[in-house]
């Protein structure tokens, strides 16, 4: 039985984590549950899964949290975080949002454990660290996003050398289509509404400007040790094709499926085994009758080329690309910035960055710091 431990259990991702474990109790149970400031859904989950440690962001919350639940440890904050991460666990999935899922992913790759990651800023602001921590450790990086885990089972019985091209499918989220002129009368409501997947707040604005698909380009590059040249984004609106790889030969291996997460979390937990669940079949006579791809137009969701530039530059640039879109989708999530200043923003802190090299943790986080004063700066 493999014992999980949950960074940020009671969001989108996490949640459906714990569906999984409880349809395969048999297979799966619980070491850490961890969130923000959703402490009654917690509760809950503490009740139903019964952890060993708990980890909360603020210490009040620890403190209740020992009072309601005597034999079972409690942490908080970034350090309770780490500390999960390094347990005596077979696997940890991060599905923490933004930069704080770095130093988890950092430590618990150090401490030797498998990490199960939808925390896809851990890559983009810290690549080249985190997959020389994976290297010298042995422990496994197992993705979570819908599109990498595609492509990961695509390269499954395949030599990573043969690989031409990655297609890394994007839907094209609410604004598929508009111009310029028009995202700049995108409003907060409309922008939360994703045709497709459900999802937290943050990566549904980011699935709107088309940040996520370029922090993803980020991702890919790292995890699978891919030129950037050699990774091409499609939008594919049916989000049926959820990634593809070309081989030299020419040969493509797509996977395919209803857009539904629990798919890749289950798979990361049962890998190399796939879990049985009781979802409905792909009717491809309906469903998947007209799949239909698009080239992304790069001059009105700037975000996507950004992120390709900030990966081509090297050094600090995704961090301060990953930084400064952090802080500016929180402001539009606050009604604070219009939808267009997020990338027109971000275009401006990679203009003005002075990049730096061989970064250690506490540099990436320093450099995450300042993009985020730069961005707020700017506005």
């Amino acid at each position: 039985m493999k014992k999980i431990a949950i960074l940020g259990s009671t969001g989108s991702i996490g949640t459906q984590a714990l569906d999984i474990i409880e349809n395969n109790r048999d297979k799966f149970s619980v070491g850490v549950l961890s969130c923000s400031r959703r402490v009654d859904l917690l509760k809950e989950q503490i009740n139903a899964f019964h952890p060993q440690l708990v980890v909360v962001e603020q210490e009040k919350d620890a403190l209740f949290l020992k009072r309601q639940y005597p034999g079972i440890e409690v942490d908080f904050g970034d350090k309770g975080l780490i500390r999960a991460a390094c347990g005596d666990w077979d696997m940890v999935l991060n599905s923490l949002m933004g930069i704080r899922g770095l130093a988890p992913t950092y430590h618990g790759l150090a401490a030797g454990n498998d990490i199960a990651f939808a925390n896809k800023e851990t890559l983009v602001a810290g690549g080249e660290l985190i997959m020389r921590t994976a290297k010298e450790s042995g422990a496994k990086l197992l993705p979570v996003d819908s599109e990498h885990s595609a492509i990961f089972q695509c390269l499954q019985g395949n030599r990573r050398k043969d690989m031409r091209r990655i297609l890394l499918t994007a839907s094209g989220g609410p604004f598929r289509g508009y111009s310029r002129k028009e995202l700049e009368q995108v409003t907060l409501a409309q922008a939360l509404r994703h045709p497709k997947w459900n999802m937290g707040s943050k990566i549904t604005i980011d699935s709107a400007t088309m940040m996520n698909k370029g922090l993803e380009v980020i991702e890919a590059k790292w995890l699978f040790d891919a030129k950037l040249e050699q990774i091409q984004v499609l939008i594919h609106p049916q989000s049926i094709l959820h990634s593809a790889v070309e081989f030299h030969d020419g040969s493509i291996i797509g996977q395919m499926g209803k857009p539904d997460m629990r798919v890749p979390i289950s798979y990361a937990f049962s890998y190399p085994e796939r879990l049985e669940n009781q979802m409905e079949p792909l009717d491809f006579f309906s469903e998947g009758a007209n799949l239909t791809f698009e080239r992304p137009d790069l001059t009105v969701f700037k975000n996507i080329k950004l992120a390709y530039d900030a990966c081509s530059m090297g050094g600090s640039y995704p961090a301060a690309l990953n930084g400064a879109n952090e802080v500016l989708v929180q402001m539009f999530l606050e009604e604070k910035i219009r939808f267009i200043d997020i990338q027109n923003t971000v275009e401006q802190v990679l203009n003005d960055h002075e990049p730096k090299y061989n970064l250690d943790l506490e540099g990436i986080l320093e450099i995450d710091r300042q993009a985020r004063e730069d961005a707020m700066r700017l506005l």
